[in-house]
């Protein structure tokens, strides 16, 4: 079998070569078809009458109420601009509790009395549709019986195209909420979220004289992924019902060599790139990065930065188009954060930061940043709000498949911490004696050789190993992982700096009401708050074990896994954070909590299952084959009058191995027939014993195809599908 798919592979990349002018249309003119397919403030203002686009951007600018009239112009024209290219149908998209998207599609077609018929959209049916809402998970808010949900139109989202071969589709971003009004989605607890952040950090951007009514929270969200040759993929059972390899011996060469990050990109992989880049394009999402990653295989692409709920709507939309066009390409993305053992994971960087409604920056430094004290304020909260609510920022990204991936090969720690760099480090260090009175710079690095430029130096070195670090007008939360919604990170790191925003607003509003000028009243908050809340800062390995030790001397959490770091959410601060800012209730939060963990279960227990089935029908085969050949050739040489002293031992060696596998085998498929009880002991229960069960068999499985020859090992090899390009 692994033959089989390393020879199916060779020929999908020979037929691509052959085709690969009519296969990779390289986009040559990617500025005209930029937003091509999206109903964006363009589009608008070219196809609303004016009150109608003045109504509709002070819904998106300002928050202000649509009214029904101004819904059903906008309808209209947004009908009218889809059926020009070629829509037929319309579909309210939303982010369910799954991870992943949903749509349901209606037609715009109408029959009239005479027999024909009639394409309508109304306001209505712009703003609100009614999915099923009983299939999805709820966490215990809805019964199966209480089926009724309903989608609410984002208007700040634009409406884009979903265009294919024989079809064009209307796609509404919107949010989804109960009949009760509770939220069953990712996006409405962070336009909740997004709501609260802004009105925290206009009252404090009040005090420095500014005129903004409404700040936004901003992302750029990395997507780190894997692409393999789909007939390794379609040889996988674990990949394909789990996303992962569950067994992979090492091969003999993985990363260490260091020779695939940022090297040349593979023809087959840049054309496969090229079209995912020109098809986000068409939908208006600004993709602006590519490049190989550190792992074979492994790749990267990036946007510009957004409004965070447009920014995780584009997000989505690039995890589908990377799964949608591989495949023309004979590839199989891999968005799992852990895919492959012994080499570096898949992360979503989510470089995180606030902007006023006048672009704005609230996080930019600019050239002196100790005489800037907005940005030290706001610099100042971050920090804050992360050592406070370092728990609920780390439950915001756990999940089973970045159990695996948090730690390990230069993915970040568990351990939550902030890397300021050198530069904001010496000036909050100054902060915490009183003032501060200098800036560090970076001044200019000469390379050594006269023809090449002398380079402005940044005044700190970057810190890989950070989980939450600085990267010069931004913070970039390394933690997300590869395969998630953003959409709760984003909203956990809202709410906590929506808290720590009001904090800081409350101290100021009062201590200046007092009749203290306001640098002086800030100098001492900033001294306050950086003596309370430094043990969070680090700029050292985040890898070494001497962290550790001193990440607990400084009482700073260490949840290792999602069983650990969950219960983060649903502790009496939590509860009353995520409620007093109105971004989720008590029973909205405890869903969720429900949601994770039986996530965390199913997850574990598909891969546990899984394991039994491959160990019972892959490679036991496979090994009792190959143990029969052993005996032959051991029988065979008895019979000639001679003795095979080497393969006798290696008898002894592969019968003993093969019956530890088999009886590991029966003892996880015994430990996964566990009831369960509740959710948290039945998670407990899958952490401290299935768990490792399931490595014990790994080990043991691994070490069997690490001895079994190649044409009769069942499953593609981790040099395979790593190094076939």
């Amino acid at each position: 079998m692994g033959s089989a798919a390393l020879s199916e592979a060779a020929k999908s990349i020979r037929d691509w070569s052959i085709t690969e002018g009519r296969a990779a249309q390289v986009p040559s003119k990617s500025v005209e078809a930029y937003a091509s397919l999206v109903f964006n403030d363009k589009v608008q203002q070219e196809r609303l009458p004016k009150p109608v686009y003045r109504a509709l951007r002070g819904t998106i600018t300002r928050g202000e109420t649509l009214d029904i009239a101004t819904a059903d112009a906008v309808a209209t024209a947004l009908k009218e601009w889809a059926c020009e290219h070629g829509a037929t149908h319309y579909t309210h998209w939303f982010q369910p509790m799954t991870g992943i998207t949903a749509e349901k599609h209606d037609s715009f077609l109408s029959p009239t009395s005479d027999g024909s018929a009639i394409t309508e959209f109304r306001g209505k049916e712009l703003i609100k549709g009614e999915p099923d809402a009983s299939s999805f998970p709820s966490g215990g808010m809805r019964s199966t019986f209480e089926a009724r949900g309903y989608t609410a139109w984002d208007p700040t989202s634009p409406p884009w195209l979903h265009v294919t071969t024989n079809s064009a589709t209307l796609v509404i971003p919107t949010a989804f909420v109960s009949w009760t009004g509770e939220a069953l989605d990712k996006k409405t607890p962070l336009l909740r979220s997004m709501e609260a952040v802004s009105k925290q950090a206009v009252r404090v951007l009040k005090l420095f004289g500014s005129t903004t009514e409404r700040v936004f929270a901003t992302c750029g969200p990395e997507q780190e992924y894997f692409l393999i040759d789909r007939n390794f993929y379609f040889a996988r059972p674990d990949l394909i019902n789990a996303g992962r390899t569950l067994f992979g011996a090492k091969p003999p060469k993985g990363q260490e060599l260091e020779d695939q990050y940022f090297g040349t990109i593979p023809q087959r992989v840049l054309a496969c790139m090229a079209d995912v880049e020109f098809e986000l394009f068409k939908v208006g999402v600004p993709v602006k990065t590519r490049h190989n990653e550190v792992a074979p295989s492994q790749y990267e692409i990036a946007p510009v930065f957004e409004q965070a709920n447009v920014a995780v709507d584009h997000q989505m939309m690039t995890m589908e188009k990377l799964k949608a066009i591989a495949p023309k390409y004979g590839l199989e993305c891999l968005l799992h954060e852990k895919p492959f053992a012994g080499v570096n994971g898949s992360g979503k960087h989510n470089n995180w930061s606030l902007s006023d409604e006048f672009g704005n920056n609230l996080l930019g430094p600019g050239d002196t940043p100790h005489e800037n004290m907005q940005f030290l304020v706001f610099c100042a909260a971050v920090i804050r709000a992360v050592d406070r609510w370092q728990g609920i920022l780390r439950a915001s990204i756990a999940s089973a498949g970045n159990d695996h991936r948090l730690g390990a090969n230069e993915a970040p720690p568990a351990i939550l911490s902030i890397f300021l760099g050198d530069q904001l480090t010496d000036i909050f260090e100054q902060l915490e004696k009183g003032s501060a009175k200098s800036t560090k710079q970076g001044g200019t690095l000469d390379p050594g050789v006269s023809v090449l430029p002398k380079l402005p130096r940044d005044a700190g070195d970057r810190n890989r190993t950070s989980p939450f670090a600085f990267t010069g007008n931004k913070f970039e939360f390394r933690a997300v992982s590869s395969g998630q919604n953003i959409s709760f990170p984003n909203t956990a790191l809202n709410a906590a700096m929506a808290e720590s925003l009001d904090y800081i607003a409350t101290e100021l509003e009062g201590t200046t009401a007092k009749g203290e000028e306001l640098n002086k009243a800030v100098g001492k908050l900033l001294t306050k708050i950086i003596r309370e809340h430094k043990r969070i800062i680090f700029n050292g390995n985040g890898y070494s074990a001497e962290w550790e030790k001193e990440a607990n001397k400084r009482k700073l959490l260490n949840l290792k896994n999602t069983v650990d770091a969950l219960p983060q959410l649903v502790t009496k601060e939590s509860l009353q954070l995520f409620d007093k800012y109105k971004i989720l209730n008590e029973r909205e939060l405890h869903a969720r909590y429900e949601i994770f963990l039986e996530n965390y279960n199913k997850t574990v227990n598909v891969e546990g299952n899984l394991m039994v089935l491959m160990a019972n029908r892959y490679i036991l085969p496979s090994a009792f084959e190959y143990q029969k050949q052993i005996g032959q050739s051991v029988a065979a040489v008895r019979a000639g009058g001679a003795s095979s002293v080497q393969g006798k031992k290696l008898l002894v060696l592969y019968t003993k191995l093969v019956d530890k596998f088999k009886a590991q085998t029966d003892v996880l498929e015994g430990i996964l027939a566990h009831a369960g009880g509740s959710s948290e002991k039945h998670a407990k229960y899958m952490r401290d014993k299935v768990v490792p069960a399931m490595s014990k068999l790994r080990e043991l499985g691994d070490r069997i195809e690490e001895l079994t020859p190649h044409e009769i090992w069942p499953l593609p090899t981790y040099r395979e599908m790593l190094f076939v390009k």
